[in-house]
């Protein structure tokens, strides 16, 4: 596909929207606040946020201008603007993206269970062993969740297939304001909870006492990641976008959205864990196991629940569209094959790659590999090896390698493109570097 029939972003909004969801995953929902909390609250925060609009930007903005520059995904871009070995770098990424959509698949499919069990009412219970029951048997099951896999895997081919404008950007277009717009819902009524303030200070008070060297790593992982840098899936939107478009606004654009609904995310749950003396540290139980006694005890709670589940669903989907959109990448621009056909077979690979995944809960749960369930080992292998790989690949790649093709895209000048430059080529590799060598 030539660059001058490639297709491209309907508008810079459409396209703000879109990367700003790749960005925001389940992740945000409850891993942010949770950390937070456990890190000295508003300390972790002002940490996270610094490290947000500085070495993350910037990682963005590179990954904007590559694919803008070559107008190919990661591996194209790779191989048009050096060539050698550094293709291998994007099909790593590419690699990583298939792994990680197809384990996020599953708990994406779990959303959606979710979402039709609130639908049902079943959920609605104040009795936490039963809840944890629920979950158990949900996700423990033998058919179950890889229906409601195959249904998400289903979403998110329909919203792929429509293609870069009528289906990715339309549907950001939708998704994106009717998660701002259901959080808000909930953060007014979360607020309202007796006792709620104490979530609030809980989320948002510094303890200073708290920072340590492990928690600035943890802020700066957390900042890295959460913007989805290191797969190649920002070269792959920004691949899209007009010669016309000023990647630096775009990407700080994206940088304070997603930072938003992390921040959201904390407003939301703090106060009604809080309210209701329940624990924080609940992790991935916390969605599924701990938040229905809140909606169980509150007027309405049941559409409160059905709120909050399909509020999960949406951001599950915005991050799964962007990741088999990076994947697609590799077929549509080195080989020339048609979207439809690309996606199609790509979700059915997904679909039968994230079988094991789910099985891993049930009937495979004892099968291990290194002392890790086939979803641990998927998670593991992307989250600490391959995703910080690459973006210390790409970070190297930018600075050093191919600086002043690149460097004139960022819409910087002075000071601040040579700050972006030594970023790239000496503070994101070594602070990535810590990253990697602290969660191995």
């Amino acid at each position: 596909m030539s660059s001058s029939t490639r297709p491209g972003w309907g508008s810079k909004l459409g396209f703000v929207l879109a990367a700003a969801g790749s960005a925001i995953g389940l992740g945000a929902i409850w891993k942010f606040p949770y950390v937070a909390a456990q890190n000295g609250g508003g300390a972790f925060l002002l940490l996270f946020l610094l490290f947000s609009f500085t070495l993350g930007l910037a990682q963005m903005v590179v990954e904007f201008a590559l694919g803008r520059q070559a107008q190919r995904g990661p591996v194209g871009m790779f191989r048009q603007l050096a060539g050698g070995a550094w293709p291998l770098i994007g099909l790593m990424g590419i690699f990583a993206g298939f792994v990680l959509c197809s384990f996020y698949s599953v708990v994406g499919g779990w959303t959606l269970g979710y979402l039709a069990l609130a639908v049902d009412g079943r959920i609605l219970t104040t009795d936490g062993g039963a809840l944890t029951r629920i979950f158990q048997d949900y996700v423990g099951h033998p058919w179950w969740p890889l229906l409601s896999l195959a249904g998400f895997v289903l979403a998110t081919l329909l919203i792929v297939m429509g293609g870069v404008e009528k289906g990715i950007e339309r549907a950001g277009k939708l998704l994106m304001p009717a998660l701002f717009l259901i959080m808000l819902l909930l953060i007014a009524r979360s607020l309202t909870l007796p006792g709620a303030w104490a979530g609030v200070l809980a989320f948002l008070a510094p303890d200073f006492s708290k920072v340590s060297a492990a928690m600035v790593v943890d802020a700066l992982g957390l900042a890295f990641f959460s913007l989805s840098l290191g797969t190649g899936g920002m070269i792959a939107y920004g691949s899209y976008v007009k010669r016309e478009t000023p990647v630096l606004h775009s990407a700080l654009w994206v940088v304070l959205l997603s930072t938003c609904v992390a921040l959201l995310a904390g407003l939301m749950i703090f106060p009604a864990l809080f309210a209701f003396h329940l624990d924080p540290a609940a992790g991935p139980g916390l969605t599924f196991m701990t938040m229905p006694v809140v909606f169980a005890s509150l007027p309405f709670g049941q559409a409160f629940a059905v709120a909050f589940f399909a509020l999960l669903a949406v951001a599950a989907l915005t991050s799964s569209v962007s990741i088999l959109e990076l994947i697609a990448t590799l077929f549509m621009d080195e080989f020339g094959w048609r979207r439809k056909p690309v996606i199609l077979c790509l979700s059915l690979a997904v679909l039968v790659c994230g079988v094991p995944a789910s099985l891993s809960f049930g009937p495979w749960a004892e099968a291990r590999l290194f002392g890790k369930t086939v979803f641990e080992l998927m998670d593991y292998s992307v989250s600490n090896l391959m995703m910080p790989l690459g973006g210390i690949g790409v970070a190297l790649f930018a600075g050093w390698r191919v600086w002043p093709l690149i460097g004139s895209h960022c819409g910087l000048q002075g000071a601040a493109l040579a700050a972006l430059k030594w970023s790239c080529r000496l503070l994101a590799p070594g602070g990535i570097t810590v990253i990697l060598l602290k969660n191995l």
